[in-house]
């Protein structure tokens, strides 16, 4: 068990006292109920999109609206081609989000929550929204086209 091994050798070096039980948590498997499980892919579908569906749903001209959540200066560096820049301190702004259209939020990664932040608050205002499954890292990962500031799209917010 490498977690058990590794636990061991670490407790050894620390303490200088070897100790052959382990403390590691074991896992089981459980079988997943298959209505929850249905229920949380309807979710997924339903709320989540990809960056290859995305860049599709752009090229389609579909009723979407591309909101990056991510602080302007990287926004700058490169983004979603037409996406706006709505950064977290003004989020209480709403400006460039549509009632009219699926906002799909990304931030910078699969592990970045600022988009599901985003999300539960614009959601909460009446917008209907969707996030960007691994962020900008993934939208760049497969090699999508990046735009850079020179053709964004941000709002003056009284700078």
């Amino acid at each position: 068990m490498l977690c058990y091994g590794l636990e061991r050798r670490l407790r050894t070096f620390l303490t200088g006292k070897t100790n052959n039980r382990t403390s590691c948590m074991n896992t089981t498997l459980t079988i997943p109920d298959p209505v929850k499980a249905r229920e949380y892919f309807e979710n997924k579908i339903t709320y989540t999109t990809g960056p290859v569906e995305l860049d599709r749903m752009l090229k389609a001209h579909e009723n979407i609206n591309v909101i990056d959540v991510r602080a302007e200066e990287d926004y700058r560096k490169g983004h979603i081609p037409g996406a706006v820049n709505l950064p977290r301190d003004k989020w209480d702004t709403l400006e460039g989000l549509s009632k009219e259209k699926t906002n799909i939020l990304y931030c910078y990664s699969m592990v970045c929550h600022l988009a599901a932040h985003a999300g539960y608050e614009f959601a909460s205002k009446g917008f209907p929204v969707m996030e960007l499954d691994g962020g900008f890292d993934e939208w760049k990962e497969h090699g999508l086209e990046v735009e850079k500031s020179g053709g964004s799209r941000m709002f003056n917010f009284g700078h």
